[in-house]
């Protein structure tokens, strides 16, 4: 589970709450006909734009925000190592007997074993790592046709509100009600773009470009691991994706396991 995420959207839907109830009665801010405003109308124009399967299918990859493992790169690299090893001292059949838990890494590996060509191995998981990022984009595609809706429709029920309170101009004690009601609804559309839409949405595009530069590199061992690179060469090769703090702590580590 992201923790930075969970932590977001409960520490600031905690922080709106506590404003309300210090300022008043929270009661106020509760009004059914104004959420079922902004959130249908938001639901409605969504369904109008998108496919169903596609708005259905992001929440499946709005889940990502919140619970998202990934290895990260030097425990890849490490893993090649091993691979490499394995292969130059039984050859690349021996490969088909690893267990990979990653299913990109595993399809990868049988084309190694199965004898397929480098060109033809990266072609295909290329292919796959653009269909991945499609299918992220259009989710991230939705969220913020969410997070454009949610506010327009708040304002929509804002205008309606205050005809409906101009239309009440004789009683004056039904206008700061009616302005107040009005009002909500540009409240719930803020919250809904601003509090969670759009902050999803950019933590999803971070996951995205995270899970892609981690099948990038495992496309790389995966050439490497074809072309029988011995395990020295393939590590320096893979260390190409790492940035510089990274190497430095992998140098350290290693160094720290050699005094050993």
């Amino acid at each position: 589970m992201d923790s930075a995420t969970l932590l977001g959207v409960i520490g600031g839907s905690v922080l709106v709450f506590v404003a309300i109830a210090l300022g008043g009665e929270v009661g106020l801010f509760f009004d059914l006909p104004s959420a079922l405003l902004v959130i249908g109308g938001t639901a409605a124009t969504i369904f109008i734009r998108y496919p169903m399967s596609d708005v259905l299918g992001t929440l499946r990859i709005a889940r990502q925000a919140f619970f998202f493992k990934i290895k990260s790169p030097t425990e890849v690299i490490d893993e090649f190592v091993n691979l490499s090893q394995v292969a130059r001292r039984d050859g690349l059949l021996a490969l088909e007997r690893i267990k990979f838990e990653d299913p990109f890494l595993a399809k990868g590996v049988g084309y190694c074993v199965d004898g397929a060509e480098a060109r033809q191995i990266e072609s295909i998981l290329l292919r796959d790592i653009q269909s991945m990022r499609a299918r992220h984009l259009s989710g991230q595609a939705i969220l913020r046709a969410i997070s454009a809706s949610a506010p327009a429709f708040g304002m929509i029920g804002t205008l309606i509100g205050l005809v409906q309170m101009l239309t009440a101009m004789d009683d004056p004690k039904k206008i700061g009600p009616g302005m107040a009601v009005a009002i909500l609804t540009t409240l719930y559309g803020a919250l809904i773009a601003y509090l969670f839409a759009i902050p999803i949405a950019d933590k999803l595009a971070y996951r995205s470009a995270e899970e892609t530069d981690r099948k990038l590199l495992i496309l790389e061992g995966i050439l490497a691991l074809k072309k029988g690179e011995n395990p020295r060469m393939l590590e320096e090769t893979l260390h190409a994706f790492l940035a510089p703090r990274e190497r430095d702590m992998l140098a350290e580590r290693r160094s720290e396991t050699e005094r050993t």
